[in-house]
């Protein structure tokens, strides 16, 4: 068996705590992996349970950074571990991230895709459950703010910055 650069075995993966498959390479601020010991951001914990309200926070607080992969891990929690009522909100949200993920490392089309398909998301979850402003989130504006960023994004055909560009999730 042959090994990298890094001396690590060729067929060897990295595994979680559980025997997992989990990628151990640092990452940066947009979620790309880096070489093994590259200094890199701290990676978002998986599988917290957190109350809608601390997620908001939390997405928001690493949207403003400029980390929205990070922000979509936070979403994915929700997503996975909330009401099903609210399962399509959260999956929507970390759309929205994805996208400015996407826009963000220069990829003018999946991030303009995915920017549409999440303000279509929260936008249908939000006309079928007549709730415009859960968890002091402005749908709305969110959907029109993804919108107005996936036009951009395929005029201008270059990355955009994160954190300049990120969305406030509460008007």
């Amino acid at each position: 068996m042959g090994s990298t650069s890094s001396g690590r075995p060729v067929d060897a993966r990295d595994r979680d705590g559980e025997g997992r498959a989990r990628n151990a390479r640092p990452r940066d601020g947009l979620g790309r992996p880096l070489p093994y010991g590259a200094a890199g951001v701290d990676r978002q914990p998986e599988g917290v349970v957190r109350t809608p309200e601390e997620t908001v926070a939390e997405a928001q607080t690493l949207l403003a950074a400029g980390k929205p992969f990070h922000a979509h891990e936070v979403f994915e929690d929700a997503w996975k571990s909330g009401p099903a009522e609210e399962r399509e909100l959260w999956r929507g949200l970390a759309q929205l991230a994805v996208g400015l993920t996407h826009a963000a490392r220069g990829n003018a089309t999946g991030g303009a895709r995915l920017l549409r398909r999440g303000a279509a998301a929260v936008s249908a979850w939000a006309a079928d459950t007549e709730r415009r402003q859960p968890y002091g989130m402005d749908l709305t504006g969110l959907s029109a703010w993804a919108r107005d960023l996936a036009e951009a994004v395929e005029r201008g055909g270059e990355s955009v910055d994160a954190a300049r560009r990120a969305p406030r999730l509460r008007g």
